[in-house]
């Protein structure tokens, strides 16, 4: 974290080299990488290629680029990215493409700048941000967590078709909006504490705006592009939130900073039972207590914890598995979330493990009690006849 006086600080951006996003967009993903190399090694993870490769592989005989795929064993470890290494090593490949979820495009960014190649993200799904950024996520063989690795620079070519997220599972989509919801919140904390974002100085007032941006499009989005998912079918509003998921997210953590909603996120991965649950509802709940710890108006609490009911974040420890648990395990989730290091200590006031704590308590007994409420009143209107 640097604090000091506006004018004496660094500003810094750090952006992928270039952003495509459409319905069958993958169809210009081998003339795209013919502009990058000539050899390119695609990593997918199953779910990912499984469909995918025939095309993939009949357009890039097209373009006459060569291609090896590789099917992602499942974990971002070291063992696999010094695997993929040895193939890009025996097939002098100059480009490295990751196919999938976060882990698949966090192994191909480690390959590939390992290696010196160009690197390709392509997500199959809308629940991360990894696509854009400038660092990976590092786990043991087990899928521990290991080490954040950072890069001199972003991908060269982040690819999204619509078309293909339209067709995975709603709940990606949605944990990738939990994701983005935090992305304003922890900006603007930044902001206020001149703390530091991954490029190394304070954001630009770019970042700060793509990071409202992102929130404000979620919002107004979110509910319709749910819908369109669960239908299966790509619409404007599917479009808007993709972007934001992917795109304004992305920007929005690396170029203006990231701060308590992620601490409590890693808290609460020292349980167990939260392992289940993805990255971006359990980003959601850090949200919902990062709005107590930093004291915000009710009015703004009221509208989170709104939208979150509206498509379907957890509002409550329960909803990620914690229905039954104690208060020694809640204080290991708020001594994890404020270790030395982590990014929660760019709040502008001291935070504290006893403070995390009671954060996340009233956080989630304002969440019960919203449940609550809701059920009483749609029971008062079927007994009333308004429901229908």
């Amino acid at each position: 974290m640097n604090r000091g006086i506006y004018c004496l600080v660094i500003q810094s951006s750090i952006f992928p080299a270039k952003y495509v996003q459409g319905a069958d967009a993958i169809a210009e993903l081998a003339p795209l990488c013919a502009n990058l190399g000539k050899n390119a090694l695609l990593i997918g993870d199953i779910i990912g290629a499984k469909n995918l490769l025939p095309r993939i592989r009949d357009s890039f005989e097209a373009a006459k680029i060569g291609l090896v795929a590789e099917e992602f064993k499942g974990e971002c470890c070291d063992q696999e990215i010094d695997r993929l290494k040895t193939i890009v090593r025996d097939h002098r490949c100059d480009v490295v493409i990751g196919l999938g979820g976060g882990k698949a495009m966090d192994t191909g960014k480690s390959v590939g700048h390992g290696m010196s190649t160009r690197v390709v993200t392509v997500p199959t799904v809308a629940s991360t941000d990894a696509a854009t950024s400038s660092l990976a996520v590092i786990y043991t063989a087990e899928g521990a967590f290991n080490r954040y690795q950072f890069f001199k620079k972003n991908p060269d070519l982040v690819l999204v078709d619509t078309a293909i997220i339209a067709k995975a599972p709603v709940r990606f989509l949605i944990a990738g909006i939990g994701d983005a919801l935090s992305t304003w919140f922890e900006a603007d904390t930044c902001r206020q504490s001149y703390s530091n974002n991954v490029a190394g100085g304070i954001g630009t007032l770019a970042a700060y705006s793509l990071a409202r941006l992102c929130y404000d499009t979620i919002l107004e989005f979110g509910v319709s592009a749910c819908l369109s998912c669960e239908a299966g079918v790509v619409t404007p509003a599917l479009e808007r939130v993709v972007e934001a998921n992917t795109l304004l997210s992305g920007l929005g953590f690396e170029n203006a900073g990231v701060a308590s909603a992620h601490s409590i996120h890693n808290g609460l991965t020292v349980l167990e039972e939260t392992h289940g649950y993805y990255h971006g509802e359990k980003v959601a709940i850090g949200v919902q207590a990062g709005l107590f710890l930093g004291d915000k108006p009710q009015a703004l609490i009221n509208d989170v914890y709104s939208f979150c009911e509206s498509v379907g974040l957890p509002t409550t420890l329960a909803a990620i598995g914690l229905a039954d648990v104690k208060p020694a395990q809640l204080n290991q989730v708020a001594t994890a979330a404020c270790s030395e290091g982590e990014t929660i200590h760019n709040e502008p006031s001291t935070v504290t493990p006893e403070r995390v704590y009671a954060s996340i308590v009233v956080a989630d007994a304002f969440g019960r009690a919203r449940l609550e409420s809701n059920a009483q009143l749609r029971k008062f209107k079927e007994y009333k006849g308004w429901a229908r």
